[in-house]
């Protein structure tokens, strides 16, 4: 049976939960079931326009973002399914600084509300750096069901990693 490596940090009743859906294979009918409706935004450009729609909302003074993308080489074997970057070049006789956000590719297929809240917790990233307790205010803040949705989001990456390597 594959260890929980996501949920490790999880109350010992949740993980024992989870290990009796593995060992049943009915992680992907939970996920179905809670998570019917996928997203239809594919693109780099629909991406930034999604992430900007969000920033705008609940983060309106926080910096503008200059990219907003997927990325192939992000991934959980990687343990990085999104990354916040800042990119400092020298303009003329200024230093600027490029607010980008890379996404893992592998959300193009996930549910919606993981793509939102992992772009939440992008963004978060923008005003706190640090993952303590005003860093998921803030993403509680923009999404309410926060927590849930990373709970399930690492459900739904044990079930992904126990199919991919059987």
């Amino acid at each position: 049976m594959t260890p929980l490596k996501y949920l490790q940090h999880y109350p010992l009743h949740l993980q024992n939960q989870i290990l009796q859906l593995q060992a049943q294979n009915k992680l992907g009918d939970y996920i179905a079931v809670r998570y019917p409706n996928s997203h239809t935004i594919q693109t780099d450009k629909a991406l930034y326009t999604y992430c900007n729609d969000i920033r705008q909302t609940y983060m309106r003074n926080s910096p503008q973002l200059d990219k907003v993308h997927y990325d192939s080489h992000l991934g959980i074997e990687h343990h990085a399914l999104g990354l916040n970057t800042a990119i400092s070049r020298v303009q003329g006789g200024k230093l600027k600084a490029k607010k980008e956000i890379k996404i893992s590719a592998f959300f193009k297929e996930a549910p919606a509300e993981f793509l939102r809240m992992i772009v939440v917790h992008e963004l978060a990233h923008l005003k706190e750096r640090n993952h303590d307790k005003a860093f998921y205010q803030l993403c509680q803040f923009m999404e309410p069901d926060y927590h849930q949705f990373e709970f399930d989001c690492r459900v739904y990456l044990t079930w992904k990693n126990q199919a991919n390597s059987s």
